[in-house]
């Protein structure tokens, strides 16, 4: 892909982060604190595409001018389809705009298909948060759970996670999100808490993981990397070199981890700037432990593809 086309893949990703308006302040303010920090690892001048989104000084026609292969009209597509998932399933102004970017884009019936994939992993975590609340027995006393297996699950589930985020495909590097929420979740319910996503997305944001603004970084890393929708050859690249992508999500899935484990096992007390030292602490312990971890996170790279996404974020 040519440099103009790299962007307008990320300029379509930005409107479709702020389609809908309902972006907190503090979820924009990660957006901008990316948006810089990729433009200062890869020479791109994102920043100033952040502000011509923000002030309307583009529009989907402009961008959709620029992007002359099928391969990066169908790349920009399904990146602005995470970006309206990446929070929960879209909304209707949302639902409306990929409309219109797939018919800008002249786009066939396939992509519809990819945008109900995508929702479908979207939808995953609300349902099975809200199936286990539902049919969940009133415990007569939580017992004290299982500190070691907690340890053992937050550790793979960052390794599947470090995995996923090696993968070229755009629906992979989605993945990532709920999967951090279902870990989540499963953390509090060990504890004795039944945690609906409101709650878990809270937890999220107070420790600094916004989920529009996480997947932005992921994919943004990868596509400014040249990983990003290379299937074929794209894997072993990105296992070749770890550099394309931070490593984050290893590192941020192991703190969120380790820090519910901390916050629900006392009792929630918690404050908020504690729990961001405890976060920010915790990331810099991980990507300690990234490269000791690198050959198992590789191996697991190697036993994944696309078609097991959605049972990955079903069945964690």
């Amino acid at each position: 892909m040519t440099p103009s086309e790299t962007k307008a893949i990320v300029t379509l990703s930005l409107l479709a982060a702020f389609v809908d308006g309902e972006k907190h302040e503090r979820e924009r303010a990660e957006i901008k604190r990316i948006a810089e920090g990729l433009s200062q690892a890869d020479g791109v001048n994102l920043p100033t595409i952040y502000q011509d989104v923000l002030m309307k000084r583009v529009s989907l026609a402009s961008v959709a001018g620029e992007l002359k292969s099928a391969e990066s009209r169908q790349l920009a597509y399904e990146m602005a389809v995470c970006m309206c998932d990446a929070d929960g399933v879209q909304s209707e102004p949302e639902r409306l705009f990929l409309m219109d970017v797939r018919s800008s884009l002249g786009l066939d019936a396939s992509a519809a298909q990819f945008s109900q994939r995508a929702e479908d992993i979207a939808a995953a975590v609300p349902a099975a948060v809200a199936v286990t609340a539902a049919t969940a027995a009133v415990p007569a006393a939580p017992q004290a759970p299982d500190s070691t297996e907690l340890d053992r699950a937050i550790l793979n589930a960052a390794i599947l996670n470090g995995a996923l985020e090696l993968l070229p495909e755009t629906l992979s590097t989605m993945a990532i999100i709920p999967l951090q929420m279902k870990l989540v979740y499963r953390i509090g319910q060990a504890h004795g808490y039944q945690l609906d996503t409101g709650h878990i997305k809270d937890f999220l944001a107070t420790v600094g993981v916004g989920l529009t603004s996480q997947y932005l970084e992921q994919a943004g890393r990868k596509l400014l990397g040249g990983l990003l929708g290379k299937v074929g050859g794209g894997l072993l690249g990105g296992l070749g070199k770890q550099a394309v992508s931070s490593g984050m999500s290893f590192a941020s899935t192991y703190a969120l981890g380790h820090v519910a484990k901390r916050y629900y096992a006392g009792g929630r007390t918690l404050s908020t700037q504690m729990l961001k030292d405890a976060f920010s602490n915790v990331v810099k312990e991980g990507q300690g432990l990234q490269t000791q971890y690198l050959p198992a996170i590789q191996e697991r790279a190697r036993t994944l593809d696309t078609s097991q996404v959605l049972s990955l974020v079903k069945n964690a």
